[in-house]
């Protein structure tokens, strides 16, 4: 198994999405990128952490490429906007990569190259290397699922 970790906005519907791929052996929600130990839910919505909601994905390389997963990451949000996703704004709502290793960085970066030529305006994901991930709240773990849903209202 190896590891992903991409911030695309509302992470309940990211991880819904990522849930619905093949290959995909689980996902849980969370936050990296910032600068507090063991932040809650709350903290991070407050935009002074500095983290990201993000999603963890374990998945099978024999099934799925890290590249595959980068489409995926790519068609469920918008790369061009700046801390937003529809009405979600603030720095926890940005487009971001976390990369495992110097592969996957490599891999983040000519994705990106390639899905700017899909845009007019530029790509602000960041692609940063992992840190630390911090598992969200029990009740935020398939949030969608629990509700009967499987999309966020964006």
């Amino acid at each position: 198994m190896a590891t992903a970790t991409f911030a695309a906005g509302c992470f309940w519907g990211v991880e819904a999405a990522f849930r619905k791929v093949p290959g995909v052996t689980d996902v849980m929600v969370g936050y990296t990128g910032g600068s507090q130990a063991n932040p809650t839910y709350e903290d991070v919505c407050t935009g002074m952490t500095g983290h990201a909601e993000a999603v963890q994905l374990e998945y099978d390389p024999a099934e799925i490429s890290y590249e595959a997963l980068l489409e995926v990451f790519w068609g469920m949000h918008d790369p061009t906007t700046l801390n937003r996703q529809g009405p979600d704004v603030g720095s926890q709502y940005r487009s971001a990569i976390f990369y495992h290793s110097p592969d996957q960085a490599t891999a983040a970066r000519l994705s990106r190259d390639r899905e700017q030529g899909r845009h007019r305006r530029t790509i602000v994901t960041e692609i940063v290397p992992m840190v630390k991930f911090f598992r969200a709240e029990e009740y935020h773990q398939r949030y969608l699922e629990k509700r009967g849903t499987s999309r966020c209202g964006i």
